[in-house]
């Protein structure tokens, strides 16, 4: 079984910064794309960042320049450092991973999600 779990949400005023990390574990061969997704109340869920097993990246408009997504292949780890946090940032952020665990087709899997406030 395959497990994602995040870290590092909470509270922080505008402006501010959070580093998210997520953890892979579970028995597979292969985490091909990794991606960050949040989801305001109120709001479907979208796409944050994704990065690519080669490090390929990409970000949603609202996100460049203030986000960054990196992984890292040996720890099975992925993490999205959030600089210039504003309020509309305020959401569950979930990770999300494509992942070999079957002998050809990679699945997808979700973590359960960490809370981010940006408050004053």
């Amino acid at each position: 079984q395959v497990r994602l779990v995040e870290s590092g949400g909470g509270l922080v005023q505008p402006g501010g910064s959070l580093r998210l990390s997520c953890a892979v574990s579970g028995i597979f061969s292969i985490i091909y794309d990794i991606s960050w997704y949040r989801q305001a109340p109120g709001k479907q869920r979208e796409l944050v960042a994704t990065i690519s097993r080669s490090d390929s990246t990409y970000y949603a408009d609202s996100m460049k320049g203030r986000f960054t997504i990196s992984r890292d292949n040996r720890k099975n780890t992925v993490s999205l450092q959030m600089n210039s946090l504003k309020p509309e940032d305020t959401a569950v952020y979930f990770c999300n991973a494509d992942v070999l665990d079957t002998p050809t087709v990679p699945r997808t899997y979700w973590g359960q999600g960490t809370q981010v406030t940006v408050s004053s």
